[in-house]
């Protein structure tokens, strides 16, 4: 491929990084307004927890399809999936069509991020690869600057449906550029077999099961079919791995299972994915409820954190040629730690700024940590596994995210629900119109200070549940006994 086809590319990679980071943010950003509009704090979790459901699901099976038919032809059709979706949760009347809309954009969305890290493998060296994502988290760093102010200004000026349709022009723009600039070579994907059916049925199946049952432990708690969808999951995950390990061309290679690198690392990306989900939904909703802030800026407040995600990101690139993967990691995870320990102590009147100050911690550290991990994934499989290594890197952040967005749902429900107790005057409808800030001048003043009460005891909850979360991150690489992560390890078992 010509440098010059191999630069377009690159930026087509770099803007559908662009669109997704757009779409989080945004979506994030107008959500109170959101809830408001179309009364359903109650289901709000699926909003986010259908579109990651549906990303989780596909992400193996795009990667593996990726495999046999061509980057190209894939990555597009999800990206056409996408734009659909998008479409129709721009055109949502209701909580009920919006949830749809969304599954269907999350079947788009799966294909995204591990074709896009796939093809930036295929198209560079190991060397030049942390540099690449590096400049890809720039993308993001610049679509996370932007997206809150767009959508503060959608939400406030126009209407929120638009956060929406603003990803359809951006998804043809990246549909055109690869199709015209990616070229590959079609007889190097037919040898490779046919897709493996049982596999792939088995793990859909697994994950639907086992997201679903957290979905219902958000909406539900702890009880019997939520322990009766988890059993069965796992049966069927056991069913999985067994059926896999005498397939000729499985969906995810049991090599990938037996690395204990590969398995330490993807349970850190989970935890750490899982932990910026907290970060990304809750710091708007904690800036609009309790400091007043508008939706442009509590968007705005997550600008630093974009921002030094990318020097996080050069930063791991130049660490990866000098220190092991696991010191990297360490250093990460310890400064999320670090902030989420900040995070889990403030006060109710905690200034605008400090959120800003403790995105540069966060910045760093979620750069570190999964730039790093995706790297690292890569470079510890045998070339033949790359592509499997990445999609089921990706399926972990997924995972971490799907998880802990039923998590922290349950959390903030439960809390929110038990301080609520304690003000019978308040009702559901007063909650829902507190947390817009267009709608809350409409709050009686009286019942103000005790609806900040009750958000400030659930957000409060949330953040010591991060607190747990990083924990477990830095147990994981602690207990790890790390080799130098590179490919001789992918005859490690």
């Amino acid at each position: 491929m010509t440098k010059q086809r191999k630069l377009i590319v690159t930026i087509a990679l770099f803007i559908a990084t662009f669109m997704s980071a757009i779409e989080g943010t945004i979506v994030t950003t107008a959500m109170p307004t959101i809830i408001s509009s179309l009364d359903g704090l109650s289901v709000m979790n699926w909003v986010f927890s259908i579109y990651l459901l549906m990303s989780a699901i596909m992400t193996p099976i795009y990667g593996k399809l990726a495999d046999l038919k061509g980057r190209k032809i894939i990555f597009i059709i999800g990206i056409l999936f996408f734009i659909i979706g998008s479409s129709l949760c721009g055109l949502s009347q209701s909580m009920e069509f919006l949830i749809f809309s969304r599954a269907i954009q999350g079947i788009g969305a799966g294909s995204i991020l591990p074709l896009s890290l796939t093809i930036i493998a295929d198209l560079y060296t190991a060397e030049e690869r942390a540099n690449i994502m590096g400049l890809n988290n720039a993308a993001w760093g610049i679509a996370s600057i932007i997206a809150p102010l767009l959508g503060g200004m959608i939400v406030q000026y126009l209407n929120w449906h638009w956060i929406f349709l603003i990803n359809v022009p951006i998804g043809i723009i990246v549909i055109g550029m690869v199709f015209f600039g990616l070229k590959e070579n079609r007889n190097n994907f037919n040898s490779v077999g046919k897709l493996d059916i049982k596999g792939a049925a088995l793990l859909m199946i697994f994950l639907l099961l086992f997201l679903y049952a957290f979905q219902l432990f958000g909406d539900q708690g702890f009880k019997a079919p939520v322990f009766l969808l988890l059993i069965i999951s796992v049966i069927i995950l056991l069913l999985f791995i067994r059926i896999e390990k005498v397939t000729e061309n499985p969906i995810i290679s049991p090599k990938l299972f037996n690395s204990k690198s590969v398995l330490i690392i993807n349970c850190v990306t989970l935890c750490v994915s899982g932990f910026l989900t907290g970060i990304d939904v809750y710091t708007p909703m904690w800036l609009q409820t309790l400091n007043g802030s508008s939706a442009t800026l509590s968007g705005l407040a997550l600008a630093p954190m974009s921002i030094f995600w990318m020097v996080g990101s050069f930063l791991a690139g130049k660490l990866l040629s000098r220190l092991e993967v696991k010191k990297i990691l360490l250093i990460g995870s310890s400064l999320l730690f670090v902030s989420t320990i900040i995070y889990s102590i403030y006060p109710i009147s905690t200034p605008y700024f400090v959120f800003c100050i403790i995105g540069v911690l966060l910045g760093i550290g979620f750069g570190m940590s999964i730039t790093t991990s995706a790297v690292a994934i890569q470079e510890s499989v045998e070339t033949k596994l790359v592509g499997s290594a990445t999609s089921l890197n990706t399926l972990f952040r997924t995972l971490g995210q799907s998880i802990m967005v039923a998590i922290y749902g349950t959390v903030l429900n439960m809390s929110m629900n038990s301080e609520m107790t304690k003000y019978p005057q308040i009702h559901q409808e007063d909650l829902n119109r507190f947390m817009n800030v267009q709608e809350v001048h409409n709050v009686p003043t009286g019942i103000l200070q005790s609806l900040r009460s009750i958000m400030y005891n659930g957000l409060h909850h949330i953040f010591i549940t991060s607190v747990v979360i990083m924990l477990l991150s830095l147990v994981f690489l602690l207990l790890w006994k790390a080799k130098n992560t590179n490919k001789n390890e992918k005859n490690e078992k």
